[in-house]
């Protein structure tokens, strides 16, 4: 009778940390969909204000209208992204499209002083820097998730219902990766 209660005991023990392990699989699955979706939120405030800026320079910037182009069309493209990776390199793409814009804002003075161009660079390069928060916090609990997945005797329960691995924002251009060369030298 006592091996009875024993062997009910640990059958008891190993069911209710299956059903803890599966649990923190759920919280983790849940933290790192919402980590997704405040990125989410970013890329559509960086969206929305892309095309207002455009609209700003535009008459000025007559010469440049294959840049203006350009910037619309990767924000296009970056709205039709699916899933992280597909994300990650269309986002950087738009994020080349506009470093080019700043760059020619700079060489229009008029533009420059303008307060409505200031305030959507200002604006834009905020929406830029919480992006890059969310994609840190997004990378940090997906990472969780799935290191949780990976180790014994989690990983049994992990496949036993089909969790999968999330997907991580990676540097996918040789570029970014480049260490940028800063020159102090008062020498010309």
């Amino acid at each position: 009778m006592t091996l009875l209660y024993v062997l009910i005991g640990v059958v008891g023990v190993i069911v209710l940390w299956v059903i803890a392990k599966y649990n923190s699989f759920i919280t983790l699955r849940n933290q790192t969909t919402n980590g997704w979706k405040q990125i989410d939120v970013q890329l559509k405030r960086r969206h929305d204000l892309i095309p207002n800026l455009v609209n700003t320079v535009k008459g000025v910037m007559e010469f440049e209208q294959e840049t203006l182009q350009n910037v619309i069309k990767a924000r296009n493209s970056a709205i039709s992204a699916t899933g992280v990776a597909d994300a990650a390199a269309k986002e950087n793409m738009l994020t080349g499209a506009l470093s080019k814009l700043f760059a020619l804002v700079e060489n229009y003075p008029n533009l420059k002083s303008n307060e409505n161009v200031k305030q959507l660079q200002e604006e834009l390069t905020s929406t830029e820097n919480k992006i890059s928060f969310a994609r840190q916090f997004y990378n940090d609990i997906a990472t969780q998730f799935n290191i949780a997945q990976q180790h014994f005797p989690g990983n049994i329960i992990a496949s036993m219902f089909s969790f999968k691995a999330a997907e991580l924002f990676e540097i996918t251009d040789d570029a970014e990766r480049a260490v940028p060369q800063v020159n102090l030298s008062l020498k010309k």
